[in-house]
């Protein structure tokens, strides 16, 4: 069974369990099914994890979950749908995992929840020396002390963290840093945050999807391992992005406080126009700080492995081309 299949991650995801044959059942909401695949490995129950009935009959005959879905957003309307999808709809799916005896659960969360490398790199050992940024951090974090309590149950969960995910695929907002591309490559990003030394990491899809199915495969239950990639700067990514594309635009550097003031500009335009912005100020204050991340126990533990940035940029920004997406 598969969550959040009509995501970024999860619909990459689906297509490889598809090529190794799986059987596949995917819980869809209602505004989502015209999205999904159809294919005779494949049945769609439509429902949403808030919903136990909905869960029960997705998880007939199914030995194993992969569970995706989740309120991946800068900003809602609603703040409390944080804790209502990640928090208490990931507690409901573990409770019926458990009733209908599932064998494993690979739970994906964010790597946002180790909190920024203050000194040094993240590790899975790393303990948060600062407070969570958002409510998407918050929820996430209280969803993986769910998944510890449900593996002294008899549950067996890993969970897995990716970094900042990019790649091929739904342009949506569990893909920013590949809108950030093509945005940049059509000249309309001219913002360099800050003074550009911030560090990231960033994490091709490909290696994400092969890291799930390697936690469900080899990854120890009760465990945690972050799937990142490379670390770099802002004014690394651009450059790398610049020199691959051959595009050289013009970017001006702008001060923390001034980004703060347009991310509050952005969420009064929300407010006023109900719809997404940009960025808020609570995510400003996450990007004031350094997300360097180490994936070495993914690496011994799973036989993870990542692209390097430039090899993963080329691959997205040829896509990006041959999908007539810049233009």
């Amino acid at each position: 069974m598969v969550t959040g299949s009509t995501g970024f991650i999860g619909s990459h995801l689906t297509k490889e369990l598809l090529t190794a044959g799986h059987t596949i059942h995917l819980l869809i909401r209602g505004q989502n099914i015209h999205h999904c695949q159809v294919n005779q490995q494949i049945t769609v129950f439509q429902g949403d994890i808030l919903d136990q009935n909905s869960l029960n009959l997705a998880m007939q005959g199914c030995e194993q979950i992969y569970h995706l879905a989740a309120l991946a957003s800068v900003w809602n309307t609603d703040n409390s749908l944080f804790y209502e999808t990640n928090c208490k709809g990931t507690d409901l799916l573990f409770h019926t995992a458990l009733i209908n005896n599932i064998s494993k659960i690979v739970f994906s969360s964010t790597a946002g929840t180790f909190g920024p490398s203050v000194n040094k790199s993240v590790t899975e050992k790393s303990i948060r020396t600062v407070d969570f940024f958002n409510s998407y951090e918050t929820s996430k974090f209280m969803a993986e002390e769910r998944a510890l309590y449900y593996n002294l149950q008899g549950l067996k969960i890993v969970t897995v963290n990716p970094t900042r995910v990019y790649g091929p695929g739904l342009l949506s907002e569990s893909n920013p840093f590949t809108r950030l591309m093509r945005l940049y490559l059509q000249g309309k990003w001219r913002i360099m945050p800050g003074n550009g030394q911030f560090l990231g990491n960033y994490v091709f899809i490909d290696d994400v999807v092969n890291g799930l199915i390697a936690a469900m495969e080899r990854g120890k239950p009760g465990e945690k391992y972050l799937l990142g990639g490379e670390d770099c700067t802002y004014s690394e990514f651009f450059r790398l992005l610049s020199n691959i594309s051959g595009k050289d635009i013009r970017l001006f550097k702008f001060p923390m406080s001034l980004l703060k003031v347009l991310a509050i500009i952005e969420v009064l335009k929300a407010k006023t126009f109900n719809q997404q912005p940009l960025i808020t100020p609570e995510w400003v204050e996450k990007y004031k700080y350094n997300w360097g991340v180490c994936s070495t126990k993914a690496i011994n533990d799973l036989g993870y492995s990542y692209h390097t940035l430039a090899q993963g940029m080329k691959i997205t920004i040829d896509w990006l081309n041959a999908e007539k997406l810049i233009n």
